[in-house]
């Protein structure tokens, strides 16, 4: 029997009725719109192509398009939704900051709201990096704090060159790109910043050693190692190394903990500050509330932005003291003063700990991964299930092809496309990413509940069986 049997249709509506907390369905035609869109938009715009919805309202862990459909969200803002749609707190927040007739564009000028938001910030890092550490504000993207990160690092070594690493990914701008793993948006482009010196990440799936387990990281370090002392290895003593504790982008790869205190130990050796880029993966996503904490380590700088605006724009770059060397004025940007972003991310992170959402992102997590993993024994076209926390990805494969040096079977991008349009048929938002675009991808709210994801993973047994059903047919 599936172990998904015992959800019934009638049982899965009601609880979608009970907890979306919408209004009368809307009965609009989407197509003029859509029309409107593709026509008017930049052949640039992307979520749209695969997901087109005209979306009309929302609430906590659910949208409603213009037909009345209503939808999971599984994708949330890639992540920034923390507390999912229009959450009672981050409302209240931002009606008191525009009732009070607080100035809205402040630039990097102090008001009250920014004062609470920095430390809320500082509350929320670990004690050995908090009692030393330096914030700057950015622009509203991520990018651009990791762009602050590459000009502080550089300037404060008086070095170039950074260690990156395969299947990263930190922002769309030119310096981001040339850190960045996917070559899809780069193939065009030219004058991408020099100096950057790729690495292999470990991912025990997808070995690039073609190994796994605790073989590989090992294999992983020692290249490392020799990259960093051999006077031959033609590469220049670098400003900086960054990564993601959990690649969300390069397909919800975590990095093994011995790993990274591995690359601690080795970047503290040579001088290279190290850069944790925590935008997507931090703030309780891991289930712990940065992905770093998981290895135990101290880095020299966190990027952080999605999740600390309460889903408005923001971004901020954490640092040690001593590499604040640069000089006023060294990186600046307009939108750094978003006061009802500021006030939205203090009631969001304020939440986050009040309400033990950080623990709760580790058990929810616990649970999803667990159907995640009971719906693979039932497809055997899922290859792999990863990730931490409520930050999770399957690996979609085609069982008939020839297997990798691990005895892993290919992946198949038409499979993990199709599987999204029929989760979308069936009232889900799933996102895809990793090599060839086939790992399904899971960022729900934090708030999502144990009996929302048994929901979520009879939507998603219903689309595996539709898929599965239409390939036999």
């Amino acid at each position: 029997m599936s172990a998904f049997s015992n959800v019934t249709s009638g049982g899965a509506q009601q609880l979608r009725l009970l907890h979306r907390g919408l209004s009368t369905p809307y009965c609009l035609d989407p197509t003029p719109m859509l029309e409107r869109q593709q026509q008017q938009e930049s052949n640039a715009r992307s979520y749209p192509r695969r997901i087109p919805l005209v979306l009309e309202r929302a609430h906590g862990i659910y949208v409603q398009d213009s037909r009345g459909q209503v939808f999971v969200d599984c994708l949330a803002g890639a992540g920034t939704l923390a507390l999912g749609h229009n959450h009672p707190v981050i409302v209240e927040a931002i009606t008191q900051v525009m009732a009070a007739g607080v100035p809205m564009h402040t630039l990097d000028l102090m008001t009250p709201v920014k004062d609470a938001f920095v430390q809320e910030i500082f509350g929320c890092l670990p004690a050995d990096f908090a009692r030393n550490a330096r914030i700057q504000f950015c622009g509203p993207s991520g990018a651009d704090a990791v762009e602050a990160a590459l000009k502080l690092t550089r300037t404060a070594t008086g070095r170039h060159s950074v260690l990156a690493f395969e299947g990263a990914y930190h922002g769309m701008t030119l310096g981001t790109l040339a850190i960045s793993g996917n070559l899809s948006p780069k193939n065009a482009l030219g004058g991408l910043m020099a100096g950057v010196q790729r690495l292999p990440f470990p991912h025990d799936y997808r070995c690039p050693f073609g190994v796994a387990g605790e073989q590989g990281v090992t294999l992983n370090v020692r290249y490392l190692e020799h990259l960093l002392n051999d006077p031959e290895s033609g590469v220049t003593a670098p400003a900086a190394m960054i990564l993601e504790p959990i690649q969300g982008e390069g397909g919800v790869i975590t990095a093994p903990d011995r790993w990274m205190q591995e690359l601690r130990r080795l970047t503290q050796a040579h001088g290279i500050p190290l850069i944790v880029d925590e935008i997507q993966c931090g703030i309780a996503r891991s289930g712990r509330m940065f992905g770093f904490e998981h290895s135990g380590i101290v880095p020299d700088v966190i990027t952080l932005s999605k999740a600390i605006g309460g889903g408005l724009p923001l971004s901020v770059m954490v640092y040690n003291d001593s590499l604040d060397v640069w000089q006023p004025g060294a990186h600046a940007g307009t939108f750094r003063g978003n006061q009802l972003a500021m006030a939205a991310g203090t009631a969001t992170l304020r939440f986050i700990r009040d309400e033990g959402l950080v623990a709760h992102a580790e058990t929810a997590g616990a649970h999803l991964r667990k159907q995640l993993l009971s719906l693979q024994s039932e497809f055997d076209w899922i290859g792999d299930v990863r990730g931490r926390g409520l930050m999770l990805g399957m690996e979609i494969v085609d069982p008939q092809g020839a297997p990798d040096a691990q005895g892993h079977p290919p992946v198949d991008t038409a499979r993990a496309k199709a599987l999204q349009q029929a989760c979308l048929q069936h009232g889900l938002i799933v996102e895809l990413g990793g090599r060839h675009g086939a790992t399904v991808r899971f960022l729900p709210p934090l708030i999502i509940t144990e009996q929302e994801i048994d929901f979520v993973a009879q939507i998603l047994f219903r689309a595996a069986s539709a898929i599965s059903e239409r390939a036999r047919g």
